[in-house]
């Protein structure tokens, strides 16, 4: 069951969390409603860490600056469909992490309570790797370069891409793209951290594998891996109605908020149209986090403390 953190906002800028179940706020709360020292804010986070992080960082912000008119941040916890559809009725004031082109058509069926409005980053590739060291001479993979070639190579790969949490709308595009390209491969949907250990353990064993990844993703500073080339370019109608058989579009994640938050809380909303992380500066976190098991929101905590001049950008201080 999905659930709630929420974030009340104390001078002292110490975030307390309080887990309760998403119906139960989903029956309560309604609209932007007013905290004691600000308004209340509803965030959507997506069941990956990199939405986990940006929501965190969001709130130590919020927590240090109470001028920017936000009192509670909730944050609901979500896959993209589900987020889309409460941001429609009005039960989600903000989504962050929002993956572009990916979730272009639930953005567009949400207007116009809630719209896209700024870039968190962008560039990040993805599409489908294998390790690396499984290329090479001598290798099971040897002489693997393309999508087109995976039929060649199923048995070595168990016949098998593994492929991500089923939530994601890329598990989808990847079922029309086994289709489109006419590979003989069974696509294996688990969560994204059985997906990881899976791919671990093939890399720790030295055994073929294929998967689905995107960046940011910390495990590309943990394995060397290999994109697939693919054959045709990414298009707007690949995966709607098109055949599937086309790159994964690099994308990019956006910010969605509510139109009346520039109305409920008009500094925070302002904020959100300068929030931006590197791309790097995410991966080195989300390695912190994922791998060194080091607390999301204390991770958070010391990147807002250790990059002042950029906080001061988003808060649009002087």
């Amino acid at each position: 069951m999905s659930v709630v953190r929420q974030h009340p906002v104390r001078p002292s800028g110490r975030i307390t969390r309080l887990v309760v179940a998403l119906v139960a706020v989903l029956a309560t709360v309604t609209g932007c409603a007013g905290a004691t020292d600000g308004q209340t804010v509803r965030l959507a986070q997506f069941p990956w860490s990199a939405a986990k992080l940006t929501n965190a960082i969001l709130a130590e912000v919020v927590a240090a600056h109470p001028d920017l008119g936000v009192g509670e941040l909730k944050t609901i916890q979500v896959g993209p469909a589900t987020a889309w559809a409460g941001a429609q009725r009005g039960d989600v004031d903000v989504l962050t992490e929002v993956a572009m082109p990916n979730q272009s058509e639930l953005a567009a069926k949400a207007e116009p309570r809630i719209g896209l409005v700024h870039p968190t980053y962008d560039g990040a590739e993805q599409g489908w790797y294998v390790p690396t060291a499984m290329l090479g001479p001598g290798q099971p993979l040897e002489g693997l370069r393309s999508v087109t070639q995976l039929n060649d190579y199923a048995a070595a790969l168990d016949n098998r891409l593994v492929d991500s949490d089923p939530s994601f709308l890329t598990t989808e595009q990847n079922a029309k793209r086994l289709a489109g390209y006419g590979l003989d491969l069974e696509q294996i949907t688990s969560s994204e951290a059985a997906q990881i250990a899976e791919l671990r353990r093939a890399a720790e064993r030295g055994t073929p594998i294929l998967v689905y990844l995107y960046r940011p993703h910390y495990v590309f500073e943990e394995i060397e891996l290999t994109r697939l080339e693919e054959p045709n370019p990414a298009r707007d109608d690949c995966f709607t109605t098109g055949d599937g058989a086309c790159a994964m579009p690099a994308y990019s994640a956006w910010t969605a908020a509510a139109g009346d938050l520039t109305t409920a809380a008009p500094r925070f909303a302002e904020l959100l149209g300068r929030f931006e992380l590197p791309l790097a500066d995410v991966e080195q976190m989300l390695q912190r986090v994922d791998v060194g098991n080091e607390d999301v929101e204390m991770v958070a905590r010391e990147y807002v403390a250790a990059n002042p001049d950029r906080v001061r950008e988003w808060v649009g201080a002087p």
